[in-house]
């Protein structure tokens, strides 16, 4: 790498530092500490610990470093990584498979339900093992942590709307100082037992796994904490691109993070005592309060990155139709990734809010922490082994064997953190469930009324055959919105029957989010010009893009059709949903889906359409 290289790398590895890493690289509060925690830890014991640092190394080793670092992000969706883009590649090459293609859309769909079940405890876990640091320097503060974290969680969700763009140029500088803290920590303690290296070596762990299978299934649990946070590494891969991750990772985060965990295993060695809290008490005497205030700083950064993943991905479900549009605000004149969803993040709140005062503290979230990660990684590298399955270069095939070994691992990570399901474990499922239920409701009951729609006979296959010879054109252009690319527009018809009119210049309208990040500026839009000045005008963005219909307009003139924007009328129409089959045990979900469609956002206000310009019509539809 030379000079110029790194210039260029430098910024966006620090940058990195403060999104991608923040929840992984906050791990060290919790992870070692919570496999000896009573009463569901394991029994404090010399050998146990240097089975448990073994365990931890290797893990990070094979499921981050390897799997997610030099392996998946190699699968990248047009430069764009998650679990949603996976899937998008994944439904991509199985098209013509119809099993497959709806099994793999379950599987995508509840891996993205079961982020949001980590959304909610990252925020709470992270926030609460920071705060409670307070009570080694003053033990009679332990009244206040729950407090002071609800405290800093609201102060947290009530800046979202204002946008992180200021406070984001700092979480890089912040996560350096943190993960070198965390370094330096670390070699001090191993100065003083070096020992304690022995634990890189992966017998004590396949010993203690064959000796005491039992105990070795309880500490998995714990010792997956030190991977929560792996699948950002994936899903920011379109904010920094995957040399960055892997500089970051390899340089400093990998090295960092091990080296404080055997630091923390060098201290309970040599003080037994230390196992109640091993991350603080690494600390020097006098650096107990920085160490506090630098851990919630980073902890904030931490729940920082995953509130604003929420809104990226609740953005995306939206845009590939699992969602109903939602209200987005744009927090970045610069930066289009830099969104704010309001119900999201009033829900988000609510929910942390209500954990922290339930859980009340960060080892009785730590069962539930790992349920929704553990399945997350599962799916994601299923859905990987489908497109490894089905891609037409056969030398991706040759990754199944090494696929084949995370995903055994992962099951076994998931099935440890199952079995503390009662523990808290309930939760992230409880949320992933119900999440799950709202993205499927809505999808099943857009294509009820798309099948109907087609059905009724409203929308012909090809619509060249409309005659405007007899109806009365008026001046200006109108533009009729239509979910589908055939057949007449709803709005359309509703006016020309009741105001028996026709503008000179009519303009059907379809927005398609396809199943890519982005899509370029040449394949933007799809003009077809159809007798007595009717157009139809198809205009596609990525599931990560702002729908700019102004942008679809000056596209659209280089091909020759004008729009002036103060000569120009638009035609929405709003669905209202009746009841038109038997309710059965399921209607529920036609009421659920009502009440999304009723508070949906219009048409207009969703593509920033001038209000002055806008016509809505209403019309039934029969679901």
């Amino acid at each position: 790498m030379n000079a110029h290289q790194s210039q260029k790398l430098s910024p966006l590895i620090l940058g990195a530092l403060g999104v991608v890493f923040g929840d992984i690289g906050t791990s060290p509060l919790y992870a070692f500490k919570e496999a000896f925690a009573q009463p569901h830890g394991l029994e404090f014991a010399p050998e146990k610990v240097y089975a448990v640092l073994s365990m931890m190394f290797w893990a990070i080793t094979i499921v981050v470093s390897l799997k997610y670092v030099l392996v998946i992000l190699r699968f990248d969706n047009r430069g764009e990584g998650g679990v949603l883009a996976l899937l998008s590649t994944a439904l991509n090459q199985v098209r013509d498979r119809p099993a497959l293609s709806w099994l793999v859309a379950v599987m995508g769909i509840f891996a993205a339900s079961l982020f949001y079940g980590d959304a909610v405890i990252t925020p709470a876990i992270s926030v609460l093992s920071a705060v409670e640091g307070i009570t080694l320097a003053a033990p009679s503060m332990s009244a206040y942590v729950v407090p002071l974290s609800l405290v800093i969680l609201i102060g947290l969700f009530l800046i979202q709307s204002r946008g992180t763009q200021s406070v984001g140029a700092l979480f890089g500088p912040v996560m350096l100082v943190w993960f070198l803290t965390l370094g330096a920590l670390g070699i001090a303690s191993i100065v003083k037992t070096p020992e304690i290296l022995e634990a890189v070596n992966p017998l004590h762990a396949l010993r203690f796994a064959i000796e005491h299978p039992h105990w070795a299934f309880v500490a998995l649990s714990a010792v997956f904490l030190t991977m929560t946070g792996a699948e950002a590494l994936y899903a920011d891969l379109g904010h920094f691109g995957a040399k960055p991750i892997r500089y970051g990772w390899f340089l400093l985060v990998f090295p960092c993070l091990i080296l404080n965990y055997l630091g923390q295993g060098a201290l309970v060695l040599r003080d037994p005592e230390a196992v109640k809290n091993p991350f603080y008490l690494l600390a020097p005497d006098g650096f107990l309060v920085p160490m506090v205030i630098l851990s919630t700083l980073a902890t904030v950064i931490a729940s920082q990155a995953t509130i604003s993943g929420a809104f990226s991905v609740t953005q995306q479900a939206s845009r590939l139709n699992y969602l109903p549009r939602l209200r987005v605000l744009y927090t970045s004149e610069t930066s289009a990734g830099q969104i704010y969803i309001p119900i999201v993040n009033w829900l988000l709140l609510a929910s942390v809010l209500l954990l922290v005062i339930g859980f009340r503290s960060s080892s009785n979230l730590a069962a539930a922490y790992g349920v929704a990660v553990s399945g997350d990684l599962v799916i994601s590298s299923l859905l990987l082994f489908v497109v490894l399955l089905t891609a037409s270069d056969a030398r991706l095939r040759m990754l199944l064997p090494l696929m084949a070994v995370f995903l055994c691992l992962e099951v076994f990570f998931l099935l440890a953190n199952l079995s503390k399901v009662w523990e808290g474990g309930w939760f992230p499922l409880v949320v992933a469930t119900l999440m799950f239920t709202t993205l499927t409701t809505w999808r099943r009951g857009i294509e009820i009324m798309r099948g109907r729609k087609e059905s009724s006979g409203v929308l012909p296959a090809d619509d060249a055959s409309l005659d405007l010879s007899d109806v009365t054109r008026v001046p200006g252009t109108a533009v009729f919105f239509s979910s589908t690319r055939v057949g007449y527009p709803t709005s359309f018809l509703h006016n020309l029957k009741h105001n028996k009119v026709a503008h000179e210049q009519t303009v059907f309208m379809t927005v398609e989010f396809d199943e890519v990040p982005r899509v370029l500026d040449e394949e933007r839009i799809e003009l077809q010009r159809r007798p007595q000045g009717v157009y139809r005008l198809i205009a596609h963005f990525g599931y990560r893009e702002d729908p700019d219909i102004m942008r679809v307009f000056k596209l659209a003139r280089r091909k020759g059709l004008e729009i002036e924007l103060d000569d120009t009328s638009f035609f929405t129409s709003k669905p209202v949903i009746v009841s038109v089959s038997k309710r059965g045990i399921f209607g529920w979900r036609r009421s659920l889906f009502g009440w999304m469609m009723q508070n949906s956002p219009s048409v207009a206000d969703y593509f920033g359409l001038p209000p002055n310009r806008v016509i809505e019509l209403g019309s039934q539809v029969g679901v």
